[in-house]
Order: C-alpha cells, then structure tokens, then sequence
C-alpha cells in the first residue's frame, strides 16, 4: 500500500522511500523515514495535495509524490476514532509494528543481463527454482520468481529476461524497463558476464543513468580467472559507485557473498554505493544539462526515472519516455528544446545522437577497465574457435546437424523402449489387479480401462520424453543450437524468415507453447508472425508417445528412419507454409541477421538433469490433469448407454434369426466417430482412430489415452494384451482397424492438424489477435487432410 491510498483519520507505519535525486533526499531529511508513523489529516478541496501529521508538525505532499511512499495502516478496518484507545489501540498499532518487521526484511530484488551471461543459473541457486538454463539468446522471455531466506531476511527474486540495453528496440527491453518503473524492486542485481566485461557493462551504465540501488555480480568469475585476466573489481566498483561482487554460478561460489551485499544496500549502509554520472562528451552533456533542468523545474514528472535518464532517453528519442512526459506542462517547451539540441548535435558531429550516446558509454567503459583490468598475461580462448571450425564448416556442418538430430531420435526409441517395457508391464498387472479385486461393474471398468488404461496407455512414454529433453537440453546449454541458427540463416531467408527464427523453430520439438513465446527475440514483426504460425508443424514431444505407440507397432524394423522422416515432413510444410505466407500476405523482410554466438561452455549434470526432470515433471502433472479427466470422458462417453446384455436363449435366437443388433448398442462415443467418419474414411480412419483424433485436440497426449479407453477387448474377458496387440487385433469384420498405411496415415494427421489449445491461445496472444489462432486451427487441419490422404494412397499402392 502507498501512501496517497491512506484514508482521511488514518495512521500507517513507513515503510520504504522510493523514488529518486532532490525528492527522495527532501522528504527523508523531513522526517519520512522507514518506522515513523504518519496520519491522513485532511484532503485539499480538490483532494490533491493531502496533508498529514508526522513527529508532531503537518506536512502536505502532491498524491503523485505520495505514491512513492510505501506503508502499512495501523488501523486497516476502520479510522483512528474506530479503534478507540488504550489496550485496543496498543493492539492495532503492536501487529502493525509486527507486520512492519515483516515486510522491512523483506527484500524485492530484481536479476538484469545480457543474455548468455548465467543470470538464471544464479536464480535457480539462489531462489532454489529449476528454470532452465538456456546457453542463446531468448531463453528466459518472462519473468520467473523465486523465493529464499537467509541471515532472517526474505528475498523475493524475480528473473527479467535477457537484455543488451534499457531501450525499446525489442520486447525483452520494454518489459524490464516497464517492470522497473511499476514494480520498484529494492535492489537491482546487474549480473555481468567475467569474459565478456565490455559488452556486458553497458547495460550496466543504463542502470546508472536510472539511479537504481544496485550490485554487480561479476558472474563466471572462474572463466575470467583461468584466462589469467587480473582485475580489480573493488577499484572498479569504487569508480561507477556499484558494489562488485565475484560469483560462480556453477558451483554456487560467492552467492552468500552476493546476498550480503544485497542486505547492506538495502539497509542502506554498503560504503562502496555512492551515485556517479557516467561522464559523456561536453557537447553531449551540455544539451542533457538543458533538458534536465526543464524537467527539474516541473514538479508533475513522474518521479520513477531519474531525471537524467529521462532527459538521456529524451535525447534519444525514445518513444515510451516521450509518452511519459507528454502529459506534464514542461513537455512542448521540452520538446522543442530536444530538437533544437538535435541539430545542434548533429550539425558538429555528423553522426546520429544515439550512436554519439553509445560510443561515449563504451568509451568510459574502456577507460574504466584500462584502469583496473591487467591483460599482459591473457590466455586466448582457441575451444571455441577450434569446435567452431567444425560444428560451421560448410561441408561439415549440414551433415554433423542432421546426425545429431538421428542420434536424439534413435536414443528416444531405442533407449526409451526398455523402460518403456518396464512401465507398459506394471500397468499392465495393476489393471490385472484392479479386475479381480474390484467387483465387476461400472466401478471396476472405469479404475481399470478408464483410468488406468487411459492414463497408463500414456505414462509409459515419460522415459521417450526425458531422452528426448535430455538430448534438447545438451544442444542448448553448450551453446551448439546458436550454432545451429548460425549456420541455417540462409536456408531460413531463402524462406522468407530470420536466422533467429530457427531457435524457436527447435525449441517446438520440446513444446510449441514456449517456442512459440520465444519468438519474441525476433525483432521483424513479419518474421515473427511467420514463426509463430508455422512453429505448431513442429513435432513437440506430446506427439512423440503416438509416434512410439505406432511406429513400435508397425514400423521397429526401421523406427528411428521413420522418427526422422515425420520430423522433416513437419520441417517441409513449415517451410511451404512460411514461403507461401511470405509471398502472398507478409512483405519482404529485410531485417539484419544480429545475434551473438557465444562460447561453448561444459553443461553440468545437473543443471541438464534439473531441466530433463523439470519437463517431465510437467509431462507427469498432465496425468492428473487434463489427461485424467480427458480419460474418464472417454471412457463414460465410450460406456454409456449400457449395452443389452442378452440371454443365451436370446443370443441363440438373434443367432437362428439373423435380426440385426440392438439399437441400443452404440456408446455416444461410437455415434460421435460414425457421424464423423465419413470426412475420415478416405485417409483409411475407422471411427476409433476418428474419435482419438478427435480427442487429442485439447492437448494431443489425449489421442493415446484414447486408443487405450477404446482399446480394451471385450466385456468380461481378461486383458493382458498390451495396447500394441490389440490394435492389430482383427476386429468384428475380421479385419483389423490399423494396417500399416493407415497407421501411417494417422500418425502423419497427428504430426500436421490443428495445434492444442494451450497453443492456439499462445498465439493468439503473441500475435495480439484471434484471427491467426482460426487460420492455425483451420489451414494445418486442411493440410494435414490432404497430405495423409497422399500418403495413405500412396502407401496402399506400395
């Protein structure tokens, strides 16, 4: 709670200043200091300023000057009259004082770096999570918190997604300066990459301009270290006035060191902290000393930024600061100032001010480490250069990717079918269990088809996903995948996309929803959208157990060829799909290809182990989530209405009349399939494989599931066949429902049709409308159509 929310009669306890320069400084030399109490005495006619009593004198404040003034009531049920006096307004004003303890120990902190520089890793040491650890840029594209306790202080830590600066040139950029200016957190943690200290601190600059409370982790302390680089990092912390604190991410070295620091700053007594301008040009820092004192004088600025950094961003022409200041008096005056300055600027340099900007900050930034950084004995990195020479070599590097990608496919199949068997053998015998503990009825069909044999004709294919996720993981944090990026940017342009678009593209073999959010990185609008759309053609692992159910069942002999050859057709339609929406809807792109590859780094254990499990504790959560549910749907929808059970004599009769069944002996689900076959017959479907296609559109785990409901043998007879067998079982017309074209068939509609939902609201959300969410449902069910009639009547000409 702020205080201008402080209703008229009541009290509150201070809790935090914020805000920043000549403000902060005047209202906490007034007595507006962390434990004071405060009361609302009254508002203006026009309720702004509002005054209040404070240690026996009165004092008013503009609401907005209010706003940065954090408190807790002493009385949040009623005024200070309402609560009387004595032992009951000692009570009121003690668990006040109670919660204040609370909340002043406290500490918000916020994790801001470049991309690449081990900021999560750090997080997930510190706050104890288990985000994955990325090694390219766009892994963390949201915020992620966490929480820990140390030294009887609570920290609430909050991941920001990687950023090279504090401007608004993408969306990573916007959200950290946005979530600074709302949030307000206590402490900044600027983490800095060692080897990489140039690059790296200009973000760190930016962060001086805001005047945040703020410590540097010098983060991979170790690599700086083994490159026999010295540095003074106290001298260098004494000269920007940011305590440095070395860290080691990878082992967790310095990261108590680093939280005491975060302490002593928010407490206010660290005697490194002190507030330095970084020093620009003279001719620069005459025209923001102009801009400045126009913002001092208005009284109306919003008070979140320093007034330097807005007068910096002014100058650079930065759109969301001019928004900003638009609504207060000094902005025309501001303006033309700005433009005036503008000209002038350009007019003695000839360059544009926001290169002038940036070159000054890498110059102070070189002068700073000439400084206190000893080269002399430097050790040059060659691992990178030497791998670099081989994984991008043009004759090397196509063949080694698609190797790569047939080891992670065959591991997935061949390794994973032992446990698979494993598990596929326990729920087997716990339904064989269930069936001769539970009387027979409705009760016993449903624990042992429904649930068990729904969810467990799933859970079996966790070992195929954690492969598959062990193998993304290793990709990723070694640094390959930039790679990997790096050498597919012709290919991906000859296609009318980015080379960063093949990042997310990738990372859809995982999951389509957060490939689809990293495409945030992508900074061309066009080239974004295209991802996005073509990103649900990419195989995420929720398809992977009907590939294993099918491809183990029809196709072992040649599985992993198989494997590969459904992935580079989900490859070939995004690339059909992406050339065709390029041609006829998205102009051309010409967007520069800028990403940075960074070194190769030895991935731990168990940060790949963290992420591996990570995945399939997720994949474990939709047993009992949506898969559970969508199970027991199946299996009513599959049960009811209750069949006929006839005699024997009735049998017999049925028999000699040769009369037709029942009306009656249709489930819902059978009406539902038959209805709807007709649309499937041509791609060789039978209603069950219509009705699991069917299913598998809210999360595509659903359609094996399915098959493992529909799949049960009949009424009264025991079960022991697993679901493998029993799709190949003949069925009422002695034929069997899959043969190996339709089972092709199948699994080529599963790889193509429309996305799951959790993915069709991930990109109406990214692309800010509904209308490309219906053309992903409605074109990839129409192709997928089209392409498994293809190759359903080609595999029975075959």
């Amino acid at each position: 709670m702020t205080l201008d929310e402080l209703k008229t009669g009541q009290s509150a306890i201070i809790v935090k200043i914020h805000g920043y320069g000549a403000f902060r400084k005047r209202v906490i030399e007034m007595g507006f200091t962390k434990g004071r109490k405060i009361t609302a005495v009254l508002s203006a006619p026009l309720r702004d300023p509002v005054k209040y009593t404070l240690m026996g004198y009165e004092v008013s404040l503009r609401r907005s000057e209010a706003q940065l003034i954090e408190i807790i009531p002493i009385n949040a049920h009623g005024t200070q009259e309402k609560i009387g006096s004595g032992e009951a307004r000692a009570t009121v004003e003690k668990g006040a004082m109670n919660e204040y303890e609370g909340r002043t120990h406290t500490i918000n902190v916020a994790l801001i770096g470049n991309p690449n520089c081990g900021k999560t890793s750090l997080f997930n040491l510190a706050a104890g999570a288990t985000e994955h650890v990325g090694n390219y840029s766009g892994v963390t594209v949201d915020s992620k918190a966490g929480r820990c306790t140390y030294r009887n202080y609570n920290f609430n830590i909050v991941d920001l997604p990687g950023t090279y600066s504090l401007s608004t040139y993408s969306p990573e950029e916007l959200y950290v300066r946005r979530y600074l200016k709302n949030e307000r957190p206590d402490v900044v943690i600027n983490v800095v990459d060692s080897s990489n200290l140039e690059r790296n601190l200009f973000l760190t600059t930016e962060l001086i301009d805001m005047d945040r409370p703020m410590v540097i982790a010098l983060n991979m302390y170790d690599e700086l270290e083994r490159s026999n680089i010295k540095l003074d990092y106290e001298t260098l912390g004494a000269m920007i006035g940011v305590p440095i604190v070395p860290t080691v991410s990878r082992n967790g070295k310095g990261v108590n060191d680093l939280l005491d620091a975060v302490i002593s700053i928010f407490e206010e007594c660290h005697t490194a902290v002190r507030h330095v301008h970084v020093t620009l040009s003279s001719d620069i820092e005459k025209s923001i000393d102009r801009l400045n004192e126009i913002i001092k004088s208005d009284d109306s600025v919003d008070k979140h930024f320093s007034h330097r950094y807005l007068a910096i961003k002014m100058l650079e022409k930065d759109k969301e600061v001019e928004e900003i200041l638009s609504d207060t008096a000094c902005y025309p005056r501001l303006r033309d100032v700005r433009d005036h300055e503008l000209k002038r600027l350009e007019a003695l340099h000839e360059d544009d001010v926001s290169a002038m900007i940036a070159s000054e900050k890498y110059g102070f930034i070189a002068g700073a480490l000439a400084e206190t950084m000893d080269r002399r004995n430097f050790n040059e990195r060659v691992t990178t250069q030497v791998i670099d020479s081989l994984v991008t070599n043009r004759y090397v590097g196509f063949p080694l990717f698609i190797f790569l990608m047939f080891i992670m496919f065959w591991a997935t199949f061949s390794l994973g079918q032992y446990p698979q068997d494993w598990i596929e053998a326990g729920v087997t015998a716990l339904g064989d269990l269930v069936r001769h503990i539970v009387p027979q009825g409705a009760l016993r069909d449903l624990l042992a088809d429904g649930i068990i044999g729904g969810v467990g004709g799933v859970i079996v294919f966790l070992p195929n996903i954690l492969i598959l996720y062990f193998f993304i993981s290793l990709m990723e944090d070694t640094g390959y995948m930039s790679r990997a990026a790096f050498i597919m940017d012709s290919v991906m342009h000859k296609i009318g996309l980015h080379g960063k678009s093949f990042i997310p593209l990738v990372m859809g073999f995982g999951c389509n929803v957060p490939a689809i959010i990293a495409s945030r990185s992508i900074e061309s609008r066009s080239s974004r959208i295209i991802t996005i759309l073509i990103n649900p053609f990419m195989s995420c692992s929720a398809r992977l157990p009907v590939y294993v159910l099918m491809i183990g069942t029809f196709f072992s002999a040649h599985a992993a060829l198989v494997f590969i050859g459904l992935y580079l057709l989900g490859i070939v339609m995004a690339v059909i799909t992406a050339r065709m929406l390029r041609r006829l809807w998205f102009k051309k792109d010409e967007t520069p290809f800028v990403m940075e590859l960074p070194p190769y780094r030895m991935p731990t254990m168990k940060s790949t182990l963290m992420h591996m499990w990570a995945k399939g504790y997720e994949y474990l959560k939709k047993m009992g989530g949506i898969i559970l549910v969508g199970s027991i749907v199946v299996w009513a929808l599959n049960y009811f209405p209750l069949k006929h059970q006839m005699t024997e004599e009735e049998r017999i009769e049925h028999i000699a009349e040769e009369t037709a069944q029942p009306d009656n002996q249709d489930s819902y689900l059978e009406m539902l399939g038959k209805s709807i076959n007709p649309v499937m017959e041509p791609l060789g479907f039978t209603w069950r494989a219509t009705v699991a296609a069917v299913a598998g559109l809210p999360a595509k785990e659903i359609v094996v599931s399915t098959l493992g409901v529909l799949y049960t043998g009949e009424e009264n007879e025991e079960i022991t066949e697993t679901l493998e067998h029993r799709l190949t079982a003949p069925g009422i017309n002695g034929k069997p429902d899959f043969t190996p074209a339709s089972a092709l068939s199948f699994i080529v509609f599963i790889l193509l049709y429309s996305p799951c939902f959790a993915t069709v609201i991930a990109i109406v959300r990214e692309t800010g409308t509904w209308r490309y969410g219906a053309f992903s449902v409605l074109y990839n069910t129409a192709v997928a159509w089209l392409v498994a009639w293809c190759v359903y009547h080609l595999a029975l000409l075959l």
